[in-house]
């Protein structure tokens, strides 16, 4: 089988200092008729399990720890595959903010994620690659997905159609995140369609066009 993108959106809350917000996130699957990988883990399982369809899910790969990008991440490992599990695999800088969401592995009720996300790193499903790229900024630990046999990337929270991600909340850096999108974001071909965490797709070109890069 030909892998391919599926996608759905799921509703619910972001919170960090203090705040809480209505948001809504982009589900993205990855996989062909037998397995797949899922990217991010927001707000309901059953959403995210709608879109997955049976197949058997290889790994929950995080783009980062905000808690609309991973409040359901645990109890999807724990559904995922019949019950079987999957893992959860993070970006070991976004440490602080995972524990925010889910405590730490020394904490009664804590757990971490899996295993670790590193720049460069190749995540096979389907026949196809998923290479990480690390782009912090909007998080420390974010990280991009490019699927070159796809013609996308999955940017997260990093780069939305209209330009770069949110700043100015802990753990955030505006010129971080832009370097971390100029350097490498950008560097991918200008027709790289670009699957983002909340809202419409975009491509490189467009984007690179309008931060003037």
């Amino acid at each position: 089988m030909t892998a391919r993108v599926d996608h759905a959106v799921t509703s619910g809350t972001f919170s960090l200092d203090g705040e809480t917000f209505e948001v809504d996130n982009n589900v993205w699957v990855v996989g062909d008729d037998t397995e797949c990988v899922v990217i991010d883990a927001p707000h309901s399982v059953e959403d995210i399990l709608a879109v997955v369809g049976g197949r058997r899910i290889k790994a929950i790969v995080c783009t980062h720890a905000h808690d609309d990008h991973v409040r359901v991440a645990p109890a999807l490992r724990e559904a995922a595959n019949d019950g079987q599990g999957a893992p959860i695999l993070l970006h070991p800088d976004d440490r602080p903010l995972w524990e925010l969401t889910h405590g730490d592995d020394q904490s009664p009720d804590g757990y971490l994620w899996d295993a670790d996300l590193a720049d460069g790193q190749s995540i096979e499903v389907a026949g196809t690659t998923l290479r990480v790229i690390h782009t912090p900024g909007h998080a420390p630990g974010a990280v991009c997905l490019h699927a070159p046999d796809l013609g996308c990337v999955f940017t997260g929270d990093t780069l939305f159609h209209g330009g770069p991600g949110a700043t100015g909340r802990s753990y955030s850096d505006r010129p971080t995140l832009e370097a971390s999108i100029r350097a490498k974001l950008f560097a991918l071909p200008g027709e790289t369609v670009v699957h983002t965490g909340h809202g419409e797709d975009t491509t490189i070109a467009a984007e690179r066009e309008l931060l003037g890069a």
